[in-house]
């Protein structure tokens, strides 16, 4: 890696990019909806706009959940399900409740996507849109985002804090915790933007992480 520090808007490009290559290995494709639900990416944009017109920090939250949903399970909106009586889900982990935000964003795109063709868009694709919407509005790249995911039906709380690195963790702990994901040093180093705790990068130095993570994500077992 260039010891010359990448601009912040490159930087988050640097993390979705490494996010969405890997889509290779899940058979994800560009335009997967070109057909059967043509509007789909125009209105998951529309209601992000909309979201961060209201509060501009929805965008970082929006990533920040793709990053928290791709981690754990792969990229396919577990962290979007509820609680039940019997099973605490990964939104309501402590690493997710209350910090995690944009779930209204996602539920308003949902809603309008159900409006418009009901039952084709996945929860797992919006928020894949969602996240790099949100690089887009803040003035990140814009990129091509191969879809086709399948929704999870599983969520549980307690793979949460296994999976995710907290903010406590050294830099061998972090490595290691990387490398479990398929990444080197290096991109660990490029995904949390150089900051002390990948927990908390802020946008757009975040903008990097979503496109290798969903990548390294979509091969785990």
């Amino acid at each position: 890696m260039s010891s010359k520090k990448l601009s912040r808007p490159c930087l988050g490009w640097v993390v979705v990019f490494l996010f969405c290559t890997q889509s290779v290995h899940s058979q994800l494709e560009v335009g997967f909806y070109r057909s059967s639900c043509k509007m789909a990416e125009f209105i998951v944009k529309s209601a992000v706009r909309d979201g961060f017109n209201k509060d501009r920090g929805v965008a970082a939250g929006l990533v920040r959940m793709h990053f928290h949903d791709c981690f754990v399970r792969g990229c396919d909106a577990s962290v979007l399900l509820d609680s039940t009586p019997s099973n605490k889900a990964e939104k309501d982990s402590p690493a997710n409740n209350p910090s995690l935000r944009g779930f209204e964003v996602i539920d308003n795109a949902k809603a309008r996507l159900e409006t418009e063709c009901k039952g084709i868009v996945s929860c797992a694709d919006i928020l894949a849109f969602a996240a790099r919407d949100s690089i887009e509005i803040t003035g990140g790249f814009g990129y091509d985002v191969p879809a086709g995911r399948r929704d999870g039906t599983v969520s549980l709380a307690s793979e949460v804090l296994t999976n995710l690195p907290p903010p406590t963790f050294n830099v061998d702990q972090l490595t290691q915790n990387f490398a479990n994901k398929g990444f080197s040093q290096e991109e660990m180093v490029t995904l949390s933007g150089g900051q002390p705790s990948v927990d908390h990068i802020a946008l757009p130095s975040a903008r990097d992480y979503t496109t290798s993570m969903e990548q390294r994500a979509r091969t785990q077992p």
